[in-house]
């Protein structure tokens, strides 16, 4: 039985990946315009993501879309001119995201978080393959849907009452029994349970915190029914951190 050499065996397994100097410039001039349009777009939804608070804002959002670019971009140079499959490690990427996105999905108490942050990673995926196969116009184009998609029906779901969304109300007062009786009260008349109450003194101010996902109106109505109560003197609402 005859064997291989060692050094034959460096050479087949160094062949497939041994470019050349001027092969490896080529392929560095055209990745840098592709990597750099990448990088602008990611950012842009990143932005959007970031103005709203949410965890995946512009550096991941810019890290997602130019890795996924250049994964696409390598795919092919990797398979080379012989091989038919030249999206075998592109085609990877997708199973990636898919675990990164479930990540950003959290299940609290009533409600699901998460699901638009991880929707957008996805796109903004599918945004830097595109980048990555130079198909830029298309590129530009997904961006702009997304950045509609986010922001202006986003708005528009607010603004017609079409979408729940969480707020958290902190009532002051001297009386921690009565706070509790008068916000109590006010949830039953709104038909809102009251769970996850928040208490604590500082002072002779007792303060309690809680939260409740409702439509615009709804919030409207709550407040104004809170601050009708005598033992609430003092009614803060703030935007809940977990809301997507």
């Amino acid at each position: 039985m005859t064997g291989i050499h060692p050094t034959d065996c460096a050479i087949l397994l160094a062949q497939p990946f041994n470019f050349g100097e001027l092969e490896q410039n080529l392929v560095a001039n055209e990745a840098v315009f592709r990597l750099l349009v990448a990088c602008g777009l990611g950012a842009l939804v990143g932005i959007e993501r970031e103005w709203k608070r949410q965890s995946a804002g512009v550096r991941t959002n810019l890290l997602i879309c130019m890795g996924c670019a250049f994964f696409t971009l390598l795919s092919a140079v990797l398979a080379g001119d012989a091989s038919p499959n030249k999206g075998q490690v592109a085609s990877n990427i997708v199973q990636g995201i898919g675990f990164l996105g479930a990540g950003l999905i959290l299940h609290n108490r009533d409600r699901v978080s998460g699901l638009a942050s991880a929707a957008s990673i996805f796109v903004v995926a599918s945004i830097g393959m595109a980048c990555g196969a130079g198909l830029f116009i298309p590129a530009v184009i997904a961006t702009l849907i997304v950045m509609v998609a986010m922001a202006a029906v986003g708005f528009l779901e607010w603004k017609v009452n079409l979408k729940a969304y969480p707020l958290i109300y902190e009532a002051r007062g001297s009386d921690e029994t009565s706070l509790l009786t008068c916000i109590l009260d006010a949830m039953d008349k709104q038909q809102q349970r009251l769970n996850g109450i928040e208490r604590d003194a500082i002072g002779n101010m007792q303060r309690v915190s809680f939260s409740i996902s409702a439509s615009k109106r709804t919030h409207e109505q709550l407040r104004i029914r809170l601050l009708e109560e005598p033992a609430i003197q003092v009614l803060k609402t703030f935007r809940d951190p977990e809301a997507d």
